[in-house]
């Protein structure tokens, strides 16, 4: 045999680099099941499931090709880890060589390093061609930058791509950013009417996953009874046609605002196809921006919508590459809580956290603002552990790979690293909580209060971190004004706000 191609379970692209020049009559393909892939972290039942279904799937169409796939399922080999499977598949089939497209996890690249090299194989890693930026053009845009900043990066993209910019080099619609115009927060009467996405339905191999996983990881979180995500290339194609035609043209004005029985609102639920590689990003951004030359969209919703990919997306990737293996242990705040226990229940009387714990635990998925503004800052305010909010994030979201996850959630959410990711902490009481949803209203807590039995736990918290932190962003351009305002609050209030927040974080864990 020539090569063994290894296709990982987040590189289910048919037009992958990993097959330029595949031979079938001397290269084989080889994926497989690995149960430690599902365990190093607690892995949601739904994550899992749709990693095996799309993985099983592509295989069937690679095998329709004609072409030889060695595809370890779970159950059919003895091997925890995807590194010891491998080896022993190397040793059985003695390739002359072995190819992969470069992983999205630094773990894994160095694990089949390592294993090529015991073998002594050479070891073929092709750029991914997924991406519109590689990795070595994100740290040739870098240098010697210290404070690389998503918004430069995302206009020197476009600036390059040419993407939503006029022939004469400058931005399409006269302005680079929307954002001021994306802002918008639901009336009292909430959205009205919002079109529900595509659903794929469990066909017979989705079927057969979600009953192995439901017996083999009983005791992982989440549940797999409403389990409906595009697992094939076609039915990933449909969920991006659909999102352009129902929820692209509203999505701009409302991506950051939530309501309680619409988890899902405008938001297109194409992250786990787009980090599966069953959808090309050029293709996603080719779609909306058709959408907007033929007056089916705004300008502000497709540049938002844009925004997400070719800027946030391809951001955090290079990042996470930049950084690596630095970054799981940063800790800039000195953050040392364990995770409190409501974020695998949603068990708590807080009725955000509430609702949010709860439908990431129902479908595997929530949206940004969910993340960063709910979960994501509660765990900020209360001091958790970078590295536990981490593995959270990369155990209960159905399109997390630790190439997002890590700058997103220790660099972004928990500003961990000190500031590479964001230019600072994303901060709020619960008066942001209270503006942007109507979580609000049903809670027993309320929003401008910090102290005493109706104290927002938000709240309490937020004026405690300013005053833990106020040393380091007393002089934070864009904090400033809130430490300022922690400085109007007498002693005893603060005081008082100390020993709340003390008592939160004795009893929440």
């Amino acid at each position: 045999m020539r090569n063994l191609v290894v296709v990982l379970g987040d590189q289910l692209d048919e037009a992958s680099a990993a097959f330029d020049g595949f031979d079938p009559a001397q290269d084989r393909v080889w994926m497989c099941e690995a149960p430690s892939e599902a365990t190093y972290v607690w892995s949601h039942k739904t994550r899992i499931a749709i990693f095996l279904s799309a993985m099983r799937h592509f295989r069937d169409v690679l095998t329709a090709r004609g072409w030889t796939v060695d595809y370890h399922a779970t159950g059919t080999h003895p091997h925890a880890t995807l590194a010891d499977a491998l080896a022993e598949s190397i040793a059985a089939r003695k390739p002359k060589g072995v190819v992969v497209v470069e992983p999205g996890e630094w773990r894994l690249a160095r694990d089949l390093e390592r294993v090529c090299a015991e073998a002594q194989r050479p070891l073929e890693v092709r750029i991914d061609r997924h991406f519109i930026t590689t990795v070595a053009e994100f740290t040739a845009w870098m240098g010697a930058r210290k404070q690389p900043r998503m918004e430069h990066f995302y206009r020197a993209v476009r600036s390059r791509t040419g993407v939503l910019m006029d022939a004469d080099g400058q931005p399409e619609g006269g302005e680079w950013n929307y954002d001021h115009d994306n802002r918008e927060a639901f009336g009292k009467n909430g959205p009205g009417f919002v079109p529900k996405p595509a659903r794929f339905l469990p066909d017979a191999l989705t079927a057969e996953v979600l009953a192995m996983v439901a017996e083999r990881y009983a005791d992982h979180p989440g549940e797999l009874q409403h389990f409906d995500w595009p697992v094939t290339r076609a039915d990933a194609l449909i969920a991006l046609e659909d999102f352009i035609a129902h929820r692209l043209g509203p999505f701009g004005p409302f991506e950051d605002a939530v309501w309680d029985t619409e988890p899902l609102l405008y938001h297109s639920r194409l992250s786990a196809a787009m980090n599966l590689k069953l959808l090309n990003p050029r293709e996603v951004i080719d779609a909306a921006i058709a959408a907007y030359h033929a007056k089916q969209a705004p300008i502000a919703s497709v540049e938002g919508f844009v925004r997400q990919i070719i800027g946030w997306r391809e951001y955090v990737r290079g990042l996470y590459w930049w950084h690596m293996p630095q970054y799981l242990d940063d800790n800039a705040l000195d953050a040392q809580q364990d995770l409190p226990k409501l974020y695998w229940t949603g068990d708590t009387e807080m009725n955000c956290l509430k609702h949010v714990v709860r439908d990431t635990l129902a479908h595997g998925y929530a949206h940004h603002i969910q993340r960063l503004m709910i979960t994501g800052l509660f765990a900020l305010l209360f001091g958790v552990k970078p590295k536990a909010v981490h593995a959270w994030y990369l155990a209960v979201y159905v399109d997390a790979v630790e190439w997002v996850e890590v700058p997103n959630t220790i660099g972004m959410s928990q500003f961990a690293d000190g500031g590479l990711m964001g230019s600072k902490p994303y901060i709020a009481s619960g008066k942001y909580i209270d503006k942007m949803t109507n979580y609000c209203k049903g809670c027993r807590f309320d929003p401008a209060v910090s102290t005493g039995p109706k104290a927002c736990p938000f709240t309490t918290l937020y004026w405690d971190f300013l005053d833990r932190h106020r040393e380091r962003f007393a002089g934070h351009p864009r904090l400033v004004m809130q430490v300022r305002n922690l400085e109007r609050l007498k002693p005893d209030a603060v005081a008082a706000i100390r020993r709340e927040a003390e008592g939160l974080r004795r009893t929440l864990v």
